[in-house]
C-alpha cells in the first residue's frame, strides 16, 4: 500500500511513507507503535497538546493538527470529504510537514493521507496489547477502508491473533477484507454485528453516527475500540458498553471536547484513563468487565510518526 509521493517543497525532502515489507527498511506498523510508545515513555504529557483546529468548508471540513515535542515539530493539514469515496478516491487528504524543533526548519514533506491511516492503528494497537486478556485470538473488525486494513495489520503487529470476523455494509469489500486475512493466516469469515458475542477484541473504524452492534453482547473479558469518529455527535458504540466498560482515552481534555461515543453515553464522573497511563503501567486494567478504548486522533501522534519515517529515512540516505 505505496501512496503517491507529494512535491518537494523548497528547503525539504520527500519522504515516501509506505507500509514496509520485510527487508525494505522503511517504516511499518510495528516501528509505528513503537515510535507512539517511545514518546509516551519518555514522559509526553498528551493533555497539555495543542487542540485540533477544524473548519467546515463545502466538500467537508479542513482540520489543522500542529505538534512540537523536542528534536521536531510538525503540521498536519488534512481534508476529509466524505463524498470521496463513491468517486474512487480516498476519504481523507492533506500532508504533514516536519520541522526543524530547535530551528522550526522544514526538514520533509509526507504524504498526510498516507500517516494517518498509519498511525491511527498504531495508536489502537498501542492501547489493546494492554487492554487484550493474553489469550485474545479472535477479532471481530467493523469496516472495510484503508483504517480496517490498517488496524489488522497494526493488531497483528503485537498480538497473536488466529482469527477475523468482518463486519461491513458492503458485501464485497467485506470478502477482499476476509481474504487479506486469509492471506494472513487467519481463519477469516464475513459476519454481523451479533459476531461480538464472541469476540475477544472489537475494533471500529466507519464513518457511522449511531451504533453498530448491542453492546450487552460483548463478553466481559473483551477489549473494545472506537477510532470512527472525532466529533462529539457520533458514535460507534452504545451506552450498554460504555456503561459496563473500563474506559480510556488519548487525554481526557480532548474527549471531553470530542470523543461522541462517550459524550452520548452521558458519562460524568467516571475515571477516563489516558493512554500515557496505560502505556507507562499506570492505569488500571481490570478482569471481568469490557475495556474500551475511545480514539479521535491527536497530532502528537503524526509527528511521532512522522519523525520516525524521517529518522529511518536519513539512515537509510
Amino acid at each position: 500500500m505505496t501512496p503517491s509521493s507529494p512535491t518537494a517543497l523548497p528547503g525539504t525532502a520527500v519522504v515516501p511513507l509506505q507500509y514496509a515489507v520485510p527487508g525494505t527498511g522503511g517504516v511499518g506498523p510495528a516501528e509505528a507503535v513503537g515510535a507512539i510508545e517511545r514518546v509516551l515513555l519518555n514522559g509526553f504529557d498528551p493533555e497539555a497538546a495543542p487542540a485540533r483546529s477544524a473548519v467546515p468548508v463545502p466538500a467537508g471540513e479542513l482540520l489543522m493538527m500542529p505538534a512540537a515535542d523536542g528534536s521536531y515539530a510538525g503540521v498536519k493539514i488534512a481534508g476529509v470529504a466524505p463524498v470521496n469515496p463513491a468517486r474512487g478516491l480516498p476519504r481523507i487528504t492533506g500532508s504533514y510537514l516536519l520541522l526543524d524543533g530547535p530551528t522550526l526548519q522544514p526538514l520533509a514533506l509526507l504524504d498526510g493521507a498516507a500517516l494517518t491511516a498509519l498511525r491511527t492503528p498504531a495508536v489502537t494497537a498501542a492501547a489493546l496489547r494492554r487492554l487484550a486478556v493474553p489469550e485474545a485470538r479472535h477479532l471481530v473488525l467493523f469496516g472495510s477502508g484503508p483504517q480496517a486494513y490498517g488496524h489488522l495489520d497494526a493488531l497483528l503487529a503485537v498480538r497473536p491473533l488466529s482469527r477475523l470476523t468482518v463486519v461491513a455494509r458492503h458485501a464485497g469489500r467485506a470478502e477482499a477484507l476476509a481474504a487479506y486475512g486469509r492471506g494472513l493466516g487467519l481463519a477469516a469469515a464475513v459476519g454481523g454485528p451479533e459476531a461480538v458475542a464472541e469476540a475477544d477484541l472489537v475494533v471500529c473504524c466507519t464513518t457511522a453516527r449511531t451504533p453498530l452492534f448491542d453492546g450487552t453482547l460483548v463478553p466481559a473479558h473483551a477489549a473494545v475500540a472506537a477510532v470512527g469518529s472525532h466529533e462529539p455527535d457520533a458514535r460507534e458504540v452504545d451506552g450498554a458498553l460504555v456503561g459496563r466498560a473500563e474506559l480510556y482515552v488519548e487525554a481526557r481534555s480532548v474527549a471531553a471536547r470530542e470523543a461522541g461515543d462517550l459524550l452520548l453515553a452521558g458519562v460524568t464522573g467516571r475515571q477516563l484513563w489516558n493512554l500515557a497511563e496505560l502505556v507507562r503501567g499506570d492505569a488500571l486494567v481490570p478482569a471481568g468487565r469490557p475495556r474500551f478504548f475511545k480514539s479521535v486522533g491527536m497530532a502528537w501522534e503524526d509527528l511521532a510518526v512522522a519523525a520516525e519515517v524521517y529518522r529511518q529515512a536519513q539512515a537509510q540516505a
